[in-house]
């Protein structure tokens, strides 16, 4: 999978599993490809449109602008469907989504994104359509390891009464799915699920978390099945907002009390989950100056630096 497309991936159609994330990470200092987990109940229906805020609303207005200024820019398009797929306006994301991918049809994240846009208008009785189908084989078509389309599609082995099968192929998108990434921890629920669900035995399958362990970080919480929920319940671009805000929150926290070793290590695990890695490595040398001639505070601020990925620890 490319890199542009993969970090698109995890900040965007799975980032309710990012909020949940840091939710869990800095409500323990304040007191994160839709997420994989929540498919299985988009399929059941589409939700109830949620009208937007100024702000958001006044985005959308803008996307929508510069598409019909740009009708030939597919990703002008794309990021049109993304906005109105925020906004729970599936059936105009659909639209959007075909204009784009019938611009740039060799796209397979666009391909990708309409598959889950159809899901969305689906029904109770037909909640995966063909044509949901059908756009997840293009992009598998052009990208075998699109994680979105691959799940999706194991989603709908299993509607079809394919339950092995879909447990199958949710196991093989677990063994490509890079240690730690955002939907990991999603991903392996749903399979536990399945398993118990159907009678299916998955326990001596799973495989091992191969994410570091450290001391230093470990003590900072995942997110709960609470959390989890809550965040996905949010429209995306709400679930952007929240972040950022809670991050902002955080960091404003530590200007005004930096001597708070648990909240630096908060702060630099929800940057590097945010990719924001040069933002981490400042908070990293922040934390180290607030710690000045405290050499085991230093120490285990680096260890933890250090195991979170942090340049420069």
């Amino acid at each position: 999978m490319a890199e542009d497309s993969a970090r698109r991936d995890s900040r965007g159609g799975r980032f309710a599993l990012i909020a949940a994330a840091l939710i869990a990470i800095l409500a323990v200092g304040l007191s994160i490809w839709k997420r994989p987990a929540a498919a299985p109940s988009a399929a059941a229906g589409p939700a109830a449109s949620e009208p937007a805020g100024g702000d958001i609303a006044q985005r959308v207005a803008e996307l929508e602008e510069h598409a019909k200024a740009s009708p030939h820019d597919a990703e002008a398009w794309r990021q049109l469907g993304w906005a109105y797929y925020g906004t729970r306006q599936f059936a105009r994301s659909v639209e959007a989504y075909k204009r784009a991918t019938a611009i740039d049809p060799k796209n397979a994240e666009g391909w990708s994104a309409l598959g889950e846009a159809l899901v969305y208008t689906g029904t109770p009785e037909q909640p995966f359509r063909p044509e949901a189908v059908e756009a997840f084989r293009k992009a598998l078509a052009i990208d075998p390891a699109d994680p979105r389309a691959r799940y999706f599609l194991a989603v709908s082995r299993d509607l079809d009464g394919d339950h092995k099968g879909a447990i199958d192929d949710w196991f093989a998108l677990l063994k490509d799915t890079p240690a730690g990434a955002p939907w990991e921890k999603s991903l392996r629920e749903t399979i536990t699920q399945a398993g118990e669900k159907y009678g299916i035995e998955v326990a001596s399958r799973m495989p091992p978390r191969s994410a570091p362990s450290n001391a230093a970080t470990d003590a900072i919480p995942g997110p709960t099945r609470e959390q989890m929920a809550a965040a996905s319940a949010l429209p995306p671009s709400q679930q952007a907002a929240m972040v950022e805000g809670m991050v902002e929150g955080l960091a404003q926290k530590l200007k005004a009390n930096p001597r708070d070793a648990d909240g630096w290590l908060r702060l630099m695990r929800a940057q590097m989950v945010l990719g924001e890695k040069n933002k981490a490595a400042q908070a990293f040398a922040d934390a180290r100056a607030a710690f000045a001639g405290d050499t085991a505070t230093q120490a285990r601020l680096g260890e933890g630096a250090k195991a979170l990925g942090v340049p420069g620890a």
